[in-house]
C-alpha cells in the first residue's frame, strides 16, 4: 500500500501542474494539435525533470517500500524518458513550426529561447555522459560533480524559458502556480547539496583500524568522533562513504556494511578495489576522517520475519551485505536453515572464507563454494552456478517456502533469477541487490 501511494503521488506531482495549466478560464486559445502537444510535452518534461532530484534525496520513507537501488534505477530511465519528451518538443516545432524557433544567434535570440536550447544541451549531456561514463573515461567524481552542475543548471534555464515564453502561464495564479513548484524544486536541490552536507559534516567518523582481506579487499572501521553514531540499522544494508573528503564535494560512494548491528557504534565496511575509488582505499590511514549517509537498503533477512529459512546467491565481493547478516544471526542465535552459493574466480579469492566457516558451525549454515579454477584436489562445484546446482543442494520441499537473496555481478544475478523463477520460487521470496548503482 505504501508503495502504491508513493507511486500515485509521483504521478500526481508530474501531471498536477501540467492540468492546472491546460485547464480553466484563461486558458490561451489553441491554435493546432501539434502546437499545443508540443507545449504539453515540454510541461511534462519539465516536471519529471524537477522530481528527479527527489528520486535521489534519500528520503527513508519514500525509499522504504522499494529500496534505493531500485529508485536509482528508476531515475536512470526516467530520465531518459523525460529527455525524449523534451527532444519531442523541439523536434515538433522544428520541424512544424520553424519560425516560431526564432534566430539561433543568442547574440539576437531573445534570452529565453536561448535558455531553452542550452537547458536541452544540458540534458542531453547529462544522459550522455551518465548512460557512457566508462566509455567516455570520466572519472566517477569529475562525473557526479558534472551531472549536478548538468542537472541544477539545465533545470534553472528550462524554468527560466517557460516562464520568459509565457505561454499557459500568463495569468498571475499559474504564474504563482509554476514559481511554487520550481521553488520546491529549488528547495529540494538545496537541502540534498547544502542543508544534508551540513549535518554530515557536524557528524565525522574516524578511521580506527584498515583490515586487508585477501588480495584486494580492504576492511574500514570507523567509529564515530563527537558524537554517539547510528542507533540501528539492519544487517544487509549499506550506506554513502565520504573518505578524506568535504561532504559537500560530492565525492561520496555506496558500499555496504559488512558489520552486523550489535557492533555499533563501530560501523565496517569492506571494499574491494575496481578501480577509481576504490583503487585507492589500501591507501587509507587510521585516524583519516569519513563521513557516512545512511543507512539505507532493504535487502536483509529480518525484513522476513516469517521465512522458514534462507539461501544466498553471492558472488565476489557481494558477500559484503551477506557477512553481516550472518554475523547478526550468529549472534542472535539463529536456528533457521542457511544454504550460502558463493562464487568466485578461485577458492583464494573468497572473502572471509575462515569465519564463514566459523560462522557456519555456529549456525545450521551450509557453504557452497562455486569456483572457476578448482585445485587438484577439488571436490566442490566448479564454474558458474546452474539450477542443477540449486536443484541439488536445496531441499524440495523447501524450495517455495525459502527467501533469496542475491548480491553480485549483474550477469549472475540474472542467471540466478532465471533459475530460481525455472524452479517455481515465488518472485516475492527473491530479494535481489543492484550492487553497481
Amino acid at each position: 500500500m505504501r508503495a502504491t501511494g508513493w507511486i500515485a503521488l509521483y504521478l500526481a506531482i508530474v501531471t498536477l501542474p501540467l492540468l492546472v495549466l491546460l485547464f480553466g478560464d484563461d486558458v490561451p486559445p489553441g491554435y493546432e494539435f501539434g502546437w499545443d502537444l508540443a507545449k504539453a510535452l515540454g510541461f511534462a518534461a519539465m516536471s519529471m525533470f524537477g522530481v528527479q532530484f527527489a528520486l535521489t534525496a534519500r528520503f527513508h520513507a519514500a525509499t522504504a517500500p522499494f529500496g534505493i537501488d531500485i529508485i536509482y534505477f528508476l531515475h536512470r530511465y526516467l530520465a531518459i524518458a523525460a529527455l525524449v519528451l523534451v527532444l519531442a518538443h523541439f523536434a515538433i516545432f522544428w520541424i512544424w513550426y520553424q519560425d516560431s524557433l526564432g534566430e539561433l544567434n543568442p547574440l539576437v535570440a531573445p534570452w529565453h529561447m536561448t535558455a531553452g536550447r542550452a537547458a536541452l544541451l544540458a540534458f542531453i549531456a547529462a544522459v550522455i555522459t551518465s548512460e557512457f561514463r566508462e566509455k567516455l573515461h570520466l572519472e566517477y567524481g569529475l562525473w557526479r560533480f558534472a551531472h549536478i552542475v548538468l542537472a541544477v543548471g539545465g533545470f534553472a534555464l528550462a524554468a527560466g524559458h517557460i516562464l520568459g515564453v509565457g505561454y499557459y502561464t500568463e495569468a498571475p495564479l499559474k504564474r504563482a502556480l509554476w514559481l511554487s513548484f520550481t521553488l520546491s524544486w529549488v528547495l529540494l536541490i538545496v537541502w540534498v547539496r547544502i542543508v544534508r552536507p551540513a549535518i554530515q559534516q557536524r557528524r565525522p567518523y574516524r578511521v580506527s583500524e584498515v583490515r586487508q582481506e585477501g588480495d584486494d579487499a580492504w576492511t574500514l572501521v570507523l567509529e564515530p568522533e563527537g558524537h554517539r553514531g547510528w542507533r540501528r540499522f539492519q544487517p544487509g544494508q549499506f550506506a554513502w562513504l565520504t573518505l578524506k573528503a568535504s561532504p559537500w564535494l560530492t565525492k561520496e560512494h555506496p558500499f555496504s556494511l559488512s558489520s552486523a548491528p550489535h557492533q555499533l557504534p563501530t560501523v565496517e565496511m569492506t571494499i574491494k578495489d575496481l578501480g577509481d575509488f576504490t583503487g585507492t582505499i589500501s591507501e587509507t590511514k587510521v585516524g583519516d576522517r569519513a563521513y557516512l549517509d545512511g543507512p539505507f537498503g532493504i535487502f536483509s533477512y529480518q525484513r522476513v520475519p516469517r521465512a522458514e529459512g534462507f539461501v544466498f546467491i553471492v558472488g565476489g565481493v557481494g558477500i559484503t551485505p551477506v557477512i553481516s547478516m550472518l554475523r547478526s544471526m550468529a549472534h542472535e542465535g539463529e536456528t533457521r536453515p542457511v544454504w550460502l552459493f558463493y562464487a568466485n574466480p578461485d577458492l583464494g579469492s573468497a572473502l572471509f572464507k575462515d569465519e564463514i566457516d566459523t560462522l557456519a558451525r555456529q549456525l545450521n549454515v551450509q557453504v557452497l563454494h562455486i569456483v572457476q579454477e578448482a585445485p587438484p584436489d577439488w571436490t566442490g562445484h566448479t564454474g558458474l552456478l546452474t539450477q542443477e546446482m540449486l536443484e541439488e543442494e536445496v531441499p524440495e520441499e523447501l524450495r517455495q517456502k525459502l527467501h533469496y537473496f542475491l548480491c553480485g555481478p549483474p550477469p549472475m544475478l540474472e542467471a540466478a533469477e532465471a533459475h530460481l523463477t525455472a524452479l517455481t520460487v515465488p518472485r516475492r521470496h527473491i530479494h535481489a541487490e543492484i550492487f553497481n548503482l
